[in-house]
């Protein structure tokens, strides 16, 4: 990788645990208006003092997160369909590289829907970014999205689709949890990031996903509804990172979350 490349990566990954916490807000580039992510900027300001990066699109870039904000910035740059589609998958690139780069970003993102009914152009969109990516020195995160056939959430899956990802060339996969989560790292030459998914039972749930997932091999996770739906977001922010730089257990992280909560009179 040149400079250029290598320190946009540098930015999203601590340069003492080497590991990231990633905050999706992304969501509403197909759903809309996401509860508790309804004002965008409200949601975020809070929270971008305890990210390493923020993924979001251009327009709530734009539109929600302050100028003089130096949290790294991964931009969604596919889409085209929303949840009113039964198909998922059927997505483009919306937002070109050149777009990335006035935008001061540290990282671009798109999603690859193996197996489903538009895997073909996914994942030719995937390999012409990567190509764009390498010329500009911009990294390009795939996306394993399996669309809302959520059953496909196995080993087998994932690290097809993990492989094939980093085959085409990206630089970083962004992929869900699962058991035997190991084997979904090992097929992987390049950094897993963890998706936190729909909304868990409980924020216990949630340091446990990420502390499994760390546990075997993620280079750190991606996640969203798990944080700014949780009644304590900066809290449960807190607690994660505890988990991914400081490699907390997930009982040390839910002390981490009680104090915080406490110290806020929550």
């Amino acid at each position: 990788m040149d400079w250029g490349m290598r320190n946009r990566i540098a930015r999203m990954f601590g340069e003492r645990s080497g590991h990231t916490v990633m905050l999706a807000v992304d969501h509403g580039y197909f759903m809309g208006p996401t509860r508790r992510l309804e004002n965008a900027g409200a949601t975020v300001a809070p929270l971008l003092p305890y990210a390493d990066a923020v993924a979001l699109t251009r327009g709530i870039l734009r539109t929600s997160i302050p100028a003089s904000s130096t949290t790294p910035i991964v931009l969604r740059v596919s889409g085209g369909a929303t949840i009113l589609q039964d198909d998922l998958s059927h997505e483009a690139i919306t937002t070109p590289m050149k777009e990335a780069l006035r935008l001061n970003c540290s990282a671009v993102a798109l999603s690859v829907f193996v197996g489903a009914a538009h895997e073909h152009p996914s994942l030719v969109n995937l390999a012409q970014l990567v190509s764009e990516g390498e010329d500009t020195g911009m990294p390009v995160m795939a996306i394993t999205a399996v669309g809302k056939e959520l059953e496909k959430r196995d080993a087998r899956y994932l690290a097809l689709a993990c492989r094939v990802s980093a085959e085409l060339g990206a630089h970083l996969v962004k992929t869900y949890y699962c058991d035997d989560f190991s084997k979904v790292v090992e097929g992987c030459p390049v950094p897993l990031v963890v998706a936190g998914g729909p909304k868990l039972d409980s924020d216990r749930a949630a340091l446990e996903l990420c502390f499994n997932a760390i546990s075997q091999g993620a280079k750190g996770i991606d996640m969203g509804r798990n944080i700014w739906q949780s009644d304590h977001p900066i809290a449960m922010m807190k607690a994660l990172r505890a988990i991914v730089h400081e490699r907390a257990t997930a009982a040390e992280a839910m002390d981490v979350l009680t104090a915080e909560k406490e110290r806020l009179g929550a």
